[in-house]
């Protein structure tokens, strides 16, 4: 028999310190970098979208993806991006992430929120965000690290 998945992950990493780091006039590009690493560690982007201080990624995973490395490789990848392309020296992600898994069925509105990343934060910075997903995920967390 064959195996079949259907592994899909609401992936969210900030810029070191919440700095302002990821400008409107070049962010579409990050995200498109991102894409294509995404395809190079042969996972699938199903959605990719921020703002200037934190990107969204809805990917679908093979089971032999483990999520640590696979975040490790798209952080190094995009700073290095970050580094060399838009030569922005002082850039940095955080040192954690959040993943979140997502059902098939509720793919389509996880990508419509991911595409309103900017509208969304008019009225609501990333922590607080943040602090609504991980308690509507029931996931336990410290808020010293929330910073």
């Amino acid at each position: 028999m064959s195996t079949y998945s259907s592994l899909h992950f609401h992936i969210v990493f900030s810029t070191k310190n919440r700095t302002k780091f990821l400008h409107e006039s070049w962010r579409d590009r990050l995200h498109e970098y991102l894409g294509g690493v995404v395809r190079g560690l042969d996972a699938v982007p199903q959605g990719i979208g921020g703002v200037e201080d934190h990107v969204h990624l809805l990917v679908g995973l093979k089971p032999t993806h483990r999520i640590s490395d696979f975040v490790r490789e798209l952080k190094k990848n995009s700073s290095k991006w970050i580094h060399t392309e838009i030569e922005q020296e002082k850039f940095g992600w955080q040192e954690g992430y959040s993943a979140f898994s997502v059902s098939a069925n509720s793919r389509g509105g996880v990508q419509s929120y991911i595409s309103n990343q900017e509208e969304h934060h008019r009225s609501k910075g990333f922590r607080e965000e943040l602090v609504e997903m991980l308690n509507l995920a029931k996931v336990e967390f410290d808020e010293k690290y929330l910073l």
